[in-house]
């Protein structure tokens, strides 16, 4: 979008937040970089420059805008609801892979060389992955600065610098304070409970909260996650560590506390919770395309801003998948919740929270007959432990979604509803459809849809790339508890 200098004139001077995240004005008079929403006068035309990512405007030598915080913009869509190369690369990144792997690892994760990977992001983002990755190293930085008391040191090691010199380097040079400037700036004192990080994740408005949190809170596996005092808390495995982070519904955020073994895992928590609730989409679009049918459109207007629930851990949602096939939400927590007193780790926690759930491996060493589960879904819970025990299918940010797919369609005992799935939860393709859910024929058959896997697929292509949205308004038909927020 940046390309189009006209339509994105036209976003600055009105504004509009819908575009914040998409690209980023540069103002070549005083060298400063905004969100399309930026508060700020917009400037003259003539001296705007738009640029697809942070990290371009920072190598063209801009710095970010003290007033609306570019830096910490919502993420473009674009790196969610694609499968391409890029994007990939971006969901990688984002995962931390280039500060835990480099480059290399980075380009041998998409099966390209780091030439190819270079100058692929270079032509669609202005910045490589190195520059990228200290873009996000230099948001994380200030993160840290902002809401913790920690020493600049410990602050630089945390945000992923190899030295104190280099950290201070990017800070005063993205934001144009030194660390200690920054921290000065801060509204109050550092406070909160010693050792969580209190965080505010923006999204693109509307959200409308109560699938998406209704359905985390109504699926809890039993120790590691739970609904609390009106949040919705789990356990997080994490590169470098656990974390047990809090997230809450707020105005024109959702509210984030973080308690990490390593800060070093920050980027990488803030990451998967934004996957998990689906903060980066673009409900405009998405809700345009949907009510454009007429036998949906009451749905999409009466609930804007639906959002997909998604995951904070593939491999642990594609193994609850498998053990709720053909059972209720209650069963399937129950069946979820003996694993995780079996195999899975213990980790301190004031609330209720008591494990992390099982890896793979571990649920490999458990004698399948002890779970009380029909012989073909033992068999089913075998192979795809295996499976991602072993690396086999992939299913982490650089998937591959129809390699990905294709794996566990091999795998016994997992039909099209089970992929289709974890497609949608754990892989989070926006278009991902399961036409032969009974939930989905159900509501299709009372609203006049087409109520046949076939034919309902047929009217769905006019829904696509958004499927996976459609689906979440035809379950909220239902009387359900994954559809509302708890009490």
């Amino acid at each position: 979008m940046h390309e189009d200098a006209e339509r994105c004139a036209r976003a600055v001077k009105a504004r509009d937040a819908r575009f914040d995240g998409w690209f980023f004005t540069a103002v070549v008079t005083t060298r400063i970089y905004c969100r399309p929403s930026c508060p700020v006068a917009p400037p003259k035309v003539e001296n705007m420059r738009f640029y697809p990512s942070a990290a371009a405007a920072q190598q063209a030598g801009f710095r970010a805008c003290k007033r609306c915080r570019p830096d910490a913009s919502p993420g473009s869509p674009l790196w969610h609801h694609r499968a391409d190369s890029v994007a990939k690369a971006m969901r990688l990144i984002a995962d931390g892979v280039v500060d835990r792997e480099g480059v290399p690892g980075l380009a041998a994760r998409l099966g390209y060389s780091v030439r190819q990977v270079e100058r692929q992001l270079v032509a669609e983002l202005g910045a490589g992955p190195l520059a990228l990755a200290r873009a996000q190293r230099a948001q994380t930085a200030r993160l840290l600065i902002e809401t913790t008391a920690l020493p600049m040191a410990e602050v630089a090691l945390a945000a992923g610098f190899a030295s104190v010199r280099a950290f201070n380097e990017t800070v005063r040079e993205v934001f144009g304070l030194s660390p200690t400037e920054l921290r000065a700036r801060r509204r109050g004192p550092a406070g909160g409970v010693p050792g969580v990080l209190s965080l505010r994740l923006p999204f693109r408005a509307p959200l409308h909260p109560d699938n998406l949190f209704g359905h985390l809170a109504a699926t809890a596996v039993p120790g590691v996650e739970e609904w609390r005092d009106g949040a919705y808390r789990r356990t997080l495995r994490l590169p470098h560590g656990h974390g047990v982070v809090s997230l809450r519904p707020g105005g024109d955020h959702v509210a984030c506390l973080l308690a990490l073994a390593d800060l070093r895992d920050l980027s990488i928590a803030i990451a998967r919770c934004r996957r998990m609730l689906d903060l980066d989409a673009d409900p405009v679009a998405v809700d345009e395309q949907l009510a454009a049918d007429p036998l949906l459109r009451p749905l999409v207007r009466r609930a804007p801003g639906r959002r997909v629930p998604g995951t904070a851990d593939a491999e642990e949602f594609a193994v609850r998948a498998v053990l709720g096939q053909q059972v209720s939400t209650a069963a399937a927590r129950t069946h979820a919740g003996r694993l995780v007193l079996a195999a899975g780790e213990p980790v301190p926690d004031d609330g209720g929270l008591t494990h992390l759930f099982p890896t793979p491996a571990a649920l490999l060493e458990l004698d399948p007959s002890a779970l009380a589960v029909p012989g073909a879904r033992r068999d089913a819970f075998t192979g795809l432990v295996r499976a991602l025990a072993e690396g086999r299918i992939d299913l982490g940010a650089g998937a591959d979604w129809a390699e990905a797919r294709a794996g566990l369609a091999a795998l016994p005992g997992l039909g099209p509803w089970t992929v289709e799935v974890i497609a949608m939860r754990a892989l989070g393709d926006p278009d991902a459809f399961i036409p032969s859910d009974l939930g989905v024929r159900a509501a299709a058959r009372a609203l006049g849809l087409p109520a046949t896997p076939a034919a309902l697929t047929g009217r769905a292509r006019a829904w696509r790339p958004w499927r996976a949205y459609a689906v979440q308004h035809l379950w909220a038909t239902g009387d359900h508890a994954v559809n509302r927020l708890p009490a």
